[in-house]
C-alpha cells in the first residue's frame, strides 16, 4: 500500500511533538503527542504504491491505521 515516509517526515514530527510539549509547559513528549501530530507530519511525504495514487485520503487513512494498532510502549520495573 504504501513504501513509507521520508526520514525528513520522522524530523518532522520530533519536531512537531516537542514544539507542542514545550507550549504545554512540558520538557517531554507524550505518546499522546505522537498520535495527535503523525497525520499532519506524515500523510504527505508518505510514499504511496500507484494503486493508491488517485484514491483520496488514502495517505490520512494509512497513517490513522498505524496509530490506532500500534501500541504505545510501557516501560516496567
Amino acid at each position: 500500500a504504501a513504501v513509507g515516509a521520508s526520514p525528513r517526515g520522522s524530523l518532522a514530527l520530533l519536531k512537531l511533538t516537542r514544539a507542542h510539549a514545550a507550549i504545554q509547559g512540558r520538557r517531554f513528549v507524550l505518546p499522546d503527542d505522537v498520535k495527535h501530530f503523525a497525520e499532519p507530519a506524515l500523510a504527505h511525504r508518505l510514499i504511496l504504491e500507484p494503486d493508491l495514487w488517485m484514491r483520496q485520503n488514502a495517505a490520512q487513512d494509512i497513517i490513522s491505521q498505524l496509530v490506532n494498532t500500534v501500541p504505545v510502549p510501557v516501560i516496567s520495573n
